[in-house]
């Protein structure tokens, strides 16, 4: 199997077209189906979140397991003919075991947020305290939000960067550690594009016996590849995606010790979820054995390099990146100083081709709709062969985009660049 089939397919324009099946069946939905082929053919992804998933792992997703019906677990099912969803679990959840030396491994969670849910589930009770990184700086809808099962069930405290650098106070977490005596500390950002120190975070949690959680979705990928530090060695329960940087489908992990699998497990079903999706499951298996490739190290060093260049490119034409740069995929960047917001820099990148999203400055008084800044990933970008030189490249079509240029001629690069990469082949 290969890393580089799927983006092959979905770079060429019109490369994707429905199965007769589908045109036959609903032509409405196929066009809209082919409308977003060509939306993604004919612009770069740079958003966060998201990837392009192999070949292989689509192939499983279309799979017999599509519609296979598996409430339970391997050998507890709730339905019969389940020999061979019990087998795939199995195999995904032995993959993702020793992937990342994790004791115990679960595979079901639909998404980062249904799996931090459950690590909720397993380790508290609603009105405990949390201690995690603020929404303002960094933090995830599901470690605080009032909008989310987190903010409204738990007492949640935020923690967040120092002013004069944008790195995690870690002075400030235990200090809230001691003064709140929180029941779990989330270790883990949505936009920080730093390594973060685990062994610092899992000793303040030794001195409050708190839990740990990471929250690891941004990074999971990274982690697999050894581009950052673990936090498998660490963390009670580790919460991570199977997209992103993985580029697998979209999907939760759950990583925890052996004294908490029980409890983890019985979390996601029957408490917090029904019937795993096995297709997913299925192509997570797929993802896990792709990730143990020279293929897929090369990958990740392509993205954690091109987001270098990226951040240094961006510093060039005048905005600010958070933390002064990047040791992940990840680039945040202040772009006040062009005298644009971050929904403006949003927009204006989105008509020469360039999704990208905003995101807060912490210490900013920008109104949340609008914000002061852009976050930026390379996962998708490394998918389809770019590397620092051409996001170097990008960096300075963003630059000139947020002071003034053309959409129109950024367009016109942005496809130069993509044709570009399309003849050369992905790496």
């Amino acid at each position: 199997m290969t890393l580089t089939d799927a983006a092959h397919a979905l770079q060429a324009r019109h490369a994707w077209e429905p199965p007769r099946a589908l045109s036959a069946a609903d032509p409405e939905l196929a066009d809209l189906l082919s409308a977003e082929a060509e939306r993604r053919a004919s612009g770069l992804q740079l958003l966060a979140g998201e990837n392009l998933a192999t070949e292989a792992v689509l192939a499983a997703l279309a799979g017999p397991l599509v519609d296979k019906y598996a409430e339970g677990y391997p050998g507890r099912r709730h339905h019969t003919g389940c020999a061979v969803a019990d087998a795939t679990e199995l195999l995904a959840i032995s993959r993702a075991r020793a992937l990342f030396a994790a004791e115990h491994a679960n595979v079901q969670p639909r998404s980062g947020t249904s799996a931090m849910l459950a690590a909720f589930a397993a380790l508290l009770r609603p009105g405990d305290s949390v201690l995690a990184m603020s929404l303002e700086h960094g933090g995830h809808l599901s470690c605080g939000s009032r909008a989310n099962f987190s903010g409204r069930w738990f007492d949640v405290i935020g923690y967040g960067v120092r002013e004069q650098d944008g790195l995690i106070d870690l002075d400030q977490v235990r200090e809230l550690a001691k003064a709140h005596r929180p029941k779990a500390i989330i270790a883990g950002s949505i936009s920080y594009p730093r390594r973060l120190d685990w062994a610092a975070f899992r000793e303040i949690a030794d001195e409050v016996d708190a839990y740990l959680v990471a929250s690891a979705a941004q990074i999971t990928g990274l982690v697999a590849a050894g581009a950052v530090p673990s936090p498998v060695p660490y963390a009670d329960v580790v919460v991570a995606a199977t997209h992103k940087l993985l580029r697998g489908p979209r999907g939760g992990l759950l990583l925890c010790t052996g004294e908490l699998a029980d409890r983890v497990d019985r979390a996601v079903f029957p408490f917090t979820q029904g019937g795993a999706a096995m297709n997913e499951v299925a192509a997570k298996a797929v993802a896990f054995a792709q990730a143990t490739t020279p293929e897929f190290g090369a990958y990740i060093a392509r993205a954690v390099e091109g987001a270098r260049a990226l951040a240094t490119a961006l510093a060039r034409t005048g905005a600010r990146p958070l933390t002064g740069g990047t040791d992940t995929h990840l680039v945040t960047a202040d772009v006040s100083a062009l005298g644009v917001t971050g929904a403006q820099a949003e927009r204006r990148c989105a008509a020469a081709g360039l999704m990208l999203g905003k995101c807060a400055v912490p210490f900013d008084a920008a109104p949340a709709a609008e914000t002061s800044g852009i976050r930026l990933g390379t996962g998708a970008a490394a998918a389809l062969g770019l590397g620092p030189a051409e996001l170097a490249e990008v960096g300075a079509l963003i630059g000139a985009l947020l002071s003034g240029g053309a959409p129109a001629a950024a367009a016109a690069r942005v496809r130069e660049l993509l044709q570009a990469a399309g003849a050369k082949g992905s790496r």
